[in-house]
């Protein structure tokens, strides 16, 4: 009993309703994404499936722990579907820091091996709904209290070393609020890296907007940054200007010019763009973007979009998983054929690939390439 892609797809754009809603878990909710989503491992890969928002209620999935509470049993329409089990509660989280700052509160474990966190947690675009991502909910954690505004860099290093030593994380991924400064948090997230990296060697993705000089680039490579993702969301003008004015004023030619410098930096495949199908771009808009990003070298790791509540698109409709199908049936032969594919990476979200079933598309074609050369040799 293994999922295939289709379902898997499915599965993220529909999401799954807890039959059993307090015995839920760890799990995700408000601030910063992957968000509102819990981690189901399955035989080969751990994905962020969506639970909590209202549309789920609508899903034809369910999970509940088996009897035995050893696995989580998936149904479609109450068929048994698949068997998963679920990251527990990580070792770091019971710890803190010399002046009581909780570790769960400085980083997150996203999938099942990724440390995840947020450097700064307020955003100069958010609290002005003329400038603000309009699916961004980055500081609902932060008035909520789950988190912290500002995570120094050795508080990061020491939580690091704590999930690197106690959990086995293998990757580590900073994001960041933007600040009013023109590098756009990049220079925060080269005193982070260079926090973290002296103290354990574990492979870092920083993500923050184009910087205004590609220097940076530069600077955070020497930092210790092994990946960089720089996230378009919607790849549209059109789109852009309507959910996220303030972002869109950096515009997709200053996109374009910085995913060309950082991958002579960092290397093909080691740059990376988020992608939201769901908020309006078309199918052909989202495959001709990832095309060219592709052979600029950028991995455009395309993710069905999850509305969150508290934003102004708390109500906005999931994307249809036939679309996003037909996307990532383009798109892993085209990253395949190019030599970038999620185990091809050094750190990020597209790595991990747990928010996305794109990885799986890539995976599909290896195995039709094997299998069609096992037929041409008989």
């Amino acid at each position: 009993m293994s999922l295939n892609s289709q379902q898997l797809t499915q599965i993220q754009t529909k999401g799954i309703r807890w039959i059993e809603p307090a015995a839920i878990g760890l799990a995700r909710t408000g601030g910063a994404g992957p968000t509102d989503h819990k981690a189901f491992s399955f035989e080969s890969q751990t994905s962020m499936i969506p639970v909590f928002n209202e549309q789920i209620q609508r899903s034809p999935f369910s999970a509940k722990f088996s009897d035995d509470s050893t696995q989580v049993l998936i149904f479609e329409d109450d068929k048994l579907i698949d068997k998963a089990s679920i990251p527990g509660r990580p070792k770091f989280y019971d710890l803190e820091s010399a002046d009581g700052i909780p570790y769960w509160k400085v980083a997150t474990l996203h999938s099942k091996d990724v440390l995840a966190t947020t450097v700064l947690q307020e955003c100069v675009r958010y609290r002005n709904r003329d400038t603000s991502c309009q699916f961004c909910a980055i500081e609902e954690s932060l008035k909520a209290g789950k988190t912290i505004a500002r995570k120094t860099p050795e508080l990061l290093a020491e939580v690091a070393r704590a999930a690197v030593e106690l959990d086995g994380v293998t990757q580590m991924i900073m994001t960041t609020g933007t600040p009013k400064t023109l590098d756009r948090g990049a220079a925060v997230l080269v005193e982070s890296a260079a926090a973290v990296r002296r103290v354990v060697d574990i492979p870092i993705q920083a993500q923050c907007e184009p910087p205004d000089d590609d220097i940076w680039f530069q600077r955070l490579k020497d930092a210790g940054v092994d990946a960089l993702g720089m996230h378009l969301e919607a790849v549209s003008d059109r789109v852009r200007k309507a959910i996220m004015p303030g972002k869109a004023t950096v515009p997709i030619g200053r996109y374009m010019s910085a995913f060309k410098a950082a991958v002579e930096v960092f290397g093909k495949g080691n740059v990376s763009t988020y992608i939201l199908a769901g908020l309006g771009d078309t199918e052909d808009e989202i495959v001709a973007m990832s095309l060219q990003l592709i052979e600029l070298g950028v991995y455009p790791f395309v993710v069905p979009f999850v509305p969150v509540a508290g934003t102004p698109l708390a109500n906005h409709p999931m994307p249809d998983a036939t679309m996003l199908d037909r996307i990532f049936s383009q798109l892993g032969p085209a990253l395949y054929h190019k030599g970038i594919t999620s185990e091809s990476l050094k750190a990020g979200c597209a790595k991990c690939g747990a928010c996305s079933s794109l990885k799986s598309y890539e995976k599909q074609t290896v195995e039709q390439q094997f299998t069609e050369k096992e037929l041409a040799h008989g």
